[in-house]
């Protein structure tokens, strides 16, 4: 009897956790169902423990009544003892740990700070979103204990090959919140166009801003390469103002994102020689970029008049973002003009100086010294800044795969890992490009695909020793734009990748991809009725 007895506890058991499968992305580290249901309606009040969190539970009551048709209150003090979501901050806990518990009186989350309950309410919001029920909606018991494993989780966008507007942004940011990123990289300048008011500098956006045209590309049927057809015609242009910027990262600070502008140097800015051509070394004549690719058009490095810009751009910009991180570049600087300059070959002469690779150190670093000492700010560039040499304070982004960011950790300096093979969002979704109708797209047109599946298999630890690891800052997905022309294709490209680049870089550890299937058939649901658009292919069962 008491065999039986054992025999139907442990299948009840496993009733209950079939009953309650997991539905969170990112994965929470410890996730425990236990029995029963909390009914959810609109007289639920969700109590705040701290006026700090007033915003955050707000929010939450948004997404729920935006979701799911409920209306919900905030209040502060006494909470009853049944019936509420209780929101409190624990210091005893990670700074972005939460813990949740939902059982059949109440939700209870307890976060080490504001932006750790609001990761535990983006939680509560997917199990909500999922839970049956209308005007009162049933909702799974279970217990959740939870943080992240790498601090710095980003996304980038760069607006600078094609514009968006502030809403567009927005949305963005409303995404990478939904997945618990911490990090917008905004990419605000380029070749192809300078994307951001500078007062001191007003050519940039009335020169700078706008191409006259944009380059069409095909794909050429006998060897799948992508080149030019022609060119559109068509100008294409715009900024953000100040005053935009400021909304943006107030948007973004209210989602406990922190908003890295890059500023590319000294590569990538011709519509900078565009505007000022004084700049370059030749001195021009230059026009803002009409096609993709790397230009051999830089900004000269031996004149003090270069430094004195960036020093003026950099001062308005600093005082735009509150960032800790400004990210100056640093890729893609070809050498051809700095070998024929004869004022940059002066510079290498008089700093002892080897070659053009180290003239691009000494610009980096003179620009890392001016971040720091004025500003207190400290530099990301991306992993071109490994060649000549590299300040100890450098913190290192690897995009050309994992090797500067091996490279980097070894040296002891700071990695953020954004390898293109697993980060790159711009790459095609699946395997056959063309089979499968995917537009034109980044990683040649399609000859490096970046499926679901790969990006959730990344592991930014790989070839890492132990004390190696602690280099590894975090990890980060990029929208690079010269094939997205419209802020629907950013969203089919981000989504569902995004994701998975969520989950790597929340839930390190062992994987089970078809968990992650599973959790993601679920997200989409939400995706769906917060109006995101996605690339269907995963979900067809296509990769």
């Amino acid at each position: 009897m008491k065999k039986l007895f054992l025999t139907c506890a442990a299948i009840l058991a496993a009733c209950v956790a079939m009953a309650a499968e997991c539905v969170i992305v990112p994965r929470p580290v410890s996730y425990e169902p236990l029995k029963g249901k909390f009914a959810l309606s609109s007289k639920t009040v969700v109590y705040v423990a701290d006026k700090s969190l007033v915003r955050p539970a707000s929010m939450f009551c948004k997404y729920v009544a935006e979701e799911k048709g409920l209306q919900l209150n905030v209040a502060e003090g006494v909470a009853p003892s049944k019936g509420l979501i209780l929101l409190s901050i624990d210091k005893n806990l990670a700074p972005e740990g939460y813990t949740l518990e939902i059982t059949k009186k109440g939700v209870t989350i307890k976060g080490g700070s504001e932006k750790a309950v609001f990761y535990g309410l983006q939680s509560l919001r997917q199990v909500v979103f999922h839970a049956k029920g209308g005007k009162k909606v049933k909702v799974d018991c279970m217990k959740v204990e939870d943080r992240p494993h790498f601090g710095y989780r980003g996304g980038m966008l760069d607006v600078c090959r094609h514009i968006f507007t502030v809403e567009e942004v927005k949305k963005y940011i409303d995404i990478l919140a939904m997945h618990k990123l911490n990090r917008f990289h905004w990419h605000l300048t380029e070749d192809q166009g300078w994307r951001i008011e500078i007062k001191k500098y007003p050519n940039l956006i009335k020169v700078g801003s706008m191409r006259k045209e944009t380059a069409v590309y095909g794909t050429n049927p006998k060897n799948g390469r992508t080149h030019i057809t022609g060119y559109d015609g068509k100008p294409h242009g715009g900024y953000f103002t100040q005053e935009q910027v400021r909304d943006i990262v107030r948007y973004a600070t209210e989602r406990y994102i922190e908003v890295i502008p890059e500023i590319d140097m000294p590569g990538h800015m011709v519509a900078a020689l565009a505007s000022y051509p004084e700049l370059g070394c030749t001195k021009g004549p230059y026009e803002v970029r009409t096609k993709w690719g790397i230009s051999k058009d830089v900004l000269c490095a031996g004149r003090e008049s270069t430094f004195e810009f960036i020093e003026g751009v950099l001062d308005e910009v600093v005082a735009l973002f509150p960032s800790k991180y400004i990210h100056i570049g640093g890729d893609e600087c070809p050498k051809h003009r700095w070998k024929a300059c004869p004022e940059c070959q002066q510079r290498i002469k008089e700093e002892g100086l080897k070659d053009e690779h180290e003239l691009q150190s000494y610009f980096m670093k003179r620009v890392e010294k001016y971040l720091a000492e004025k500003h207190g700010r400290s530099i990301i560039g991306w992993d071109e800044i490994l060649e000549g040499g590299l300040s100890k304070t450098a913190t290192v982004m690897s995009w050309r795969g994992t090797k500067g960011g091996i490279k980097a950790a070894k040296m002891g300096n700071d990695v953020i890992m954004t390898p293109n093979q697993f980060c790159y969002l711009d790459y095609a979704n699946t395997s056959d490009r063309v089979k499968n109708g995917e537009p034109i797209c980044g990683g040649r047109n399609g000859k490096r695909p970046l499926t679901l599946r790969k990006a959730y298999s990344f592991d930014p630890y790989d070839q890492l020793s132990e004390s190696e690891r602690k280099f590894i800052k975090g990890v980060q997905g990029n929208m690079w734009t010269e094939f997205v022309p419209n802020f629907d294709r950013v969203q089919q490209m981000i989504l569902p990748r995004t994701a998975a680049i969520a989950e790597v870089g929340w839930t390190y550890g062992e994987k089970n991809y078809d968990d992650f299937a599973r959790r993601m058939h679920l997200l989409r649901k939400l995706y769906d009725k917060c109006g995101f658009k996605y690339a269907p292919y995963f979900f067809n069962g296509i990769e």
